[in-house]
């Protein structure tokens, strides 16, 4: 049945519509489990019109022998089906315009975040979104509405139990197999005895052997004092030792059973968006009349997501089964130069390794730029692109990251070789980066203070630079409009410099050189051994404590505060290590009196702007020249200059009653 007959046949009902196999081999079933009409409070946007929702759970059934699904740990030992498939099951959630005549015919894909859909806050600046979308505050400014685009998420993480509302897949378990994993804990609090969650049930729990370190570099060590018991197969509860603080480094070997086939979840998002796109028949709720109406795709993941993206994309899986590309475009958000851990036997996608952690953890490896490099440890040539370019299934790329990326997430390692020394990124490829942005503030955040981080939270918001960058990407991908040039830091203008180089004379501005480092590890070998160290650079401020490279949004090139993409852990929590994915902001001076009682050298807000409306000016003037640029839309200039006119464009003043932001828990 086409989609008008369904969606009337099902809107309020609690059946699940079944489907017959779909023409494409790799889905099995599409079950469609309940539609929505006029989602977001019914609201229209603009010539689109109403938002209608769908919920469908999707099988796949991949052939272990097709050289497109070799990439997959552990296909060939996976329990097969009848037919000799390995089956998995994904949630999807489609997102459509009510009249599908009325949308762009493109599908703008987000890879869910440990279940959760991220994009309407980070590019609609919607805060609070419900997970039915039922409010219209949840569609925020309406921005990816008001373009036409269908939205779609699916389920491609099967490592956790999951909440109500939580997109997932289900995988199979290899059976029978048992494997040494090692687990790192980070605790931020000194609670002894602490439980502790295993990603994997034990498969012994009368062995394991567990260590300690201050810091990474340091030897682990096994104090006298210090213990740890099995609760259950998937619990630990772990006695401190005395002498280690708060952000002390735990690591426990153990002997594990029943790896999941995790990356399934690669294979369920291509086949799934390849049938939204391709399928003609009744099976699939975006064709019309025997066809299928999508024209494009384009993929868009943050933080995890965005390191999944570039893992997708490494291992070669956006070819679908046909030969054809899955997606046109691509987004990577937030990744920097790192993975996500999850295509190996006993993968941990869920651990994002923090500053404290293993410098060459699963989720940092080799290649980390879209260009051809060399490992200078073992001499292998690659690149993220390899894979597609032989298929020649590449997509457009932009991928943009804050400021935090370059000092936590390896980003310089996206632009420069292991040595340090920079490359040519290929003709389809851009890199961006948002100065003084954290790795992700929501639009109502505010300059916050926590109990673990030295500075108060920076509150600065990538909206902006989202939408620019992908109505970038859109016009790159649907019309052939070449995109601005990449804007990051980088060597070529002094921008990216040498950490041990980089000081600081401000008063609350404790940099010691901190970032996250970057080494080649051998995974084949128990304890895993480091073969060396990458270089990594981080960006160069300048003598207000701001960087100088990257997209400069007015409340960072017009500031009233050093935004800093790095935030120190208290003393008492590894002082000398990053807060994981937070920035810092460090407000100026009133008053030239008042910097010079404390001897800060920046200077204050009213020797800079000795007006309300010479500040709206320079901030106006700034957002105008970001619009010719094409790194902020014409449609952000209003809402610039009313931020700046009402004096919250920087969100200093923390207000009691604002939820805290909303973090993805990357």
């Amino acid at each position: 049945m086409n989609r008008k007959h369904w969606s009337a046949a099902l809107f309020g009902a609690s059946a699940i519509g079944l489907c017959a196999a779909p023409s494409l081999a790799e889905v099995a079933r599409f079950e469609i489990v309940s539609v929505e009409h006029n989602v977001f409070g019914g609201q229209s946007f603009g010539a689109v019109g109403t938002y209608d929702r769908i919920k469908a759970k999707a099988t796949i059934a991949v052939d272990p022998n097709d050289r497109r699904n070799a990439p997959i740990a552990d296909i060939k030992a996976a329990p097969r089906n009848a037919a000799g498939k390995v089956e998995a099951v994904a949630d999807v959630e489609i997102v459509t315009p009510s009249n599908p005549a009325k949308g762009a015919h493109r599908i703008f894909y987000e890879v869910v975040n440990r279940g959760h859909k991220l994009g309407l806050g980070l590019f609609n600046d919607a805060v609070g979104v419900s997970p039915n979308l039922g409010k219209a505050s949840d569609a925020g400014n309406g921005y990816l509405m008001r373009q036409g685009y269908t939205l779609v998420w699916t389920g491609w993480q099967g490592d956790f139990e999951p909440r109500p509302d939580d997109i997932v897949i289900k995988v199979p378990v290899v059976p029978n197999v048992t494997g040494r994993v090692t687990e790192e804990f980070l605790f931020d609090n000194l609670t002894s005895p602490i439980k502790a969650q295993l990603t994997y049930p034990a498969a012994d729990m009368t062995s394991g052997r567990l260590v300690v370190r201050a810091r990474f570099n340091d030897a682990p060590a096994t104090p006298a004092d210090m213990s740890f018991r099995f609760i259950d197969p998937t619990h630990i509860e772990i006695t401190r030792p005395k002498g280690f603080d708060a952000g002390a480094l735990y690591q426990l070997e153990y002997t594990a059973k029943d790896p999941k086939v995790l990356s399934l979840g690669f294979a369920a998002m291509r086949d799934i968006v390849s049938f939204l796109r391709h399928d003609g028949s009744a099976d699939n709720p975006l064709a019309a009349g025997g066809k299928p109406t999508i024209q494009t795709a384009l993929a868009y993941g943050t933080s995890q997501s965005g390191r999944f993206l570039r893992e997708y994309l490494y291992l070669g899986f956006n070819e679908d089964m046909s030969g054809k590309p899955v997606f046109e475009g691509m987004l990577p958000h937030v990744g920097g130069g790192r993975y996500t851990g999850i295509n190996m036997r006993f993968g941990l996608p869920d651990r994002n390794p923090r500053h404290a952690n293993d410098p060459a953890a699963i989720a940092d490896r080799f290649p980390m730029s879209y260009a051809e490099t060399t490992e200078p440890f073992t001499g292998v040539k690659d690149s993220l692109l390899s894979a597609c370019s032989k298929t020649g299934t590449c997509p457009k790329i932009i991928q943009a990251d804050s400021e935090y990326e370059w000092w936590g997430s390896r980003a310089s390692l996206v632009i420069t070789d292991p040595a340090g020394k920079p490359v040519k990124l290929p003709d389809n490829v851009r890199i961006v980066m948002t100065a003084g942005a954290p790795h992700g503030s929501g639009v109502n955040a505010v300059a916050r203070t926590t109990d673990q981080c030295m500075l108060p939270l920076n509150p600065v918001a990538q909206g902006p630079t989202l939408r620019a960058v992908a109505a970038n990407l859109d016009a790159w991908v649907v019309k052939g409009v070449t995109p601005p040039p990449s804007r990051t830091p980088n060597l070529e203008d002094g921008s990216l410099v040498d950490a041990r180089t980089q000081s600081l004379s401000i008063p609350g501005l404790p940099y010691t050189g901190m970032h996250v480092a970057a080494a080649s590890e051998d995974w084949t070998v128990l304890p895993h051994v480091i073969r060396g160290d990458y270089v990594v650079y981080v960006p160069k401020v300048n003598a207000d404590g701001n960087i100088l490279g990257g997209i400069h949004l007015p409340v960072h090139a017009v500031p009233k505060a050093t935004y800093t993409g790095w935030n120190p852990h208290v003393v008492g929590d590894a002082p000398t290590t990053l807060c994981a994915l937070r920035g810092g902001v460090l407000p100026f001076a009133a008053t030239r009196e008042e910097r010079l009682k404390t001897g800060d050298p920046r200077l204050s807000v009213a020797e800079r702007y000795p007006t309300a409306a010479a500040y709206v000016a320079k901030v106006d003037a700034t957002a105008r020249q970001l619009v010719k640029a094409r790194y902020m839309l014409a449609e952000d200039l209003p809402r610039q200059h009313a931020a700046a006119a009402a004096d919250t464009l920087s969100r200093l003043h923390p207000d009691p009653g604002a939820p805290p932001p909303r973090g993805d828990g990357d």
